[in-house]
């Protein structure tokens, strides 16, 4: 692979793009949740790499921003009028629903993201790269363990009280219906099949369409209104 210093598409640049969000969204916003927790990782992720714990720094960049970019696309096609991928589109339906609680909102944007975009931010990392998904196992691996540390304090930051300790309050179970990890695991194995697929375009798309759509349906279910 080229030296770092050939590749000139800066993680700022999306870094800035959520900072103008964060700006311009009202707190409350289900895209502004999101995007606080997804801006936190990002930094997160620009600090690791500056301090060299990357392996390939420019391969961890190309993904870093390949993967946000993604979700920028989303924002920018409902600014727009136009309609994001399927797994955006309950977050976006549902951002200003007052059943819904802040971490709902994040855990959704966060299926969104890992279930959908980073797959395809692989073969977009590869292509850009020149590269084969296994080159990147090590950079996907590592952004994976940053957010699997990061989804904890997640939860921890935005739980809404103690009577999230009682087994029958329905935000329990929808906690325990969702879990990065194995999403992560989903994500690289869709990403090495879509690798697979990429000279077979009528296969990819409609993997890609169901794996929007699978994805997006999963979203539905975080998102479902609660009482207070």
């Amino acid at each position: 692979m080229a030296q770092l210093e050939q590749f000139t598409t800066p993680v700022d640049a999306v870094v800035s793009r959520m900072h103008a969000l964060a700006a311009q969204l009202p707190a409350w916003d289900g895209i502004a949740v999101f995007n606080r927790v997804y801006l936190a990782v990002t930094e997160e992720v620009d600090r690791h790499i500056d301090a060299g714990e990357f392996t390939d720094a420019r391969a961890a960049i190309t993904l870093d921003v390949r993967f946000a970019e993604r979700y920028l696309a989303a924002v920018d096609a409902v600014a727009d009028e136009r309609r994001p991928p399927a797994c955006w589109r309950p977050l976006f339906q549902f951002r200003r629903h007052p059943g819904v609680r802040p971490l709902q909102f994040a855990l959704a944007g966060i299926n969104a993201h890992i279930g959908h975009d980073l797959a395809l931010a692989v073969v977009d990392a590869c292509r850009t790269l020149g590269c084969e998904p296994l080159e990147l196992e090590d950079e996907f691996d590592r952004v994976g363990d940053l957010l699997v540390a990061l989804e904890e304090r997640i939860r921890e930051d935005l739980m809404p009280g103690p009577d999230l300790l009682q087994i029958a309050d329905p935000l329990t179970h929808l906690l325990g219906s969702w879990s990065l990890e194995r999403a992560r695991d989903a994500t690289w194995s869709a990403a090495r099949a879509l690798w697979a697929l990429r000279r077979l375009p009528d296969l990819a798309e409609e993997f890609t369409e169901r794996l929007d759509a699978a994805v997006g349906f999963a979203g539905r279910m975080l998102l479902t209104p609660l009482p207070d």
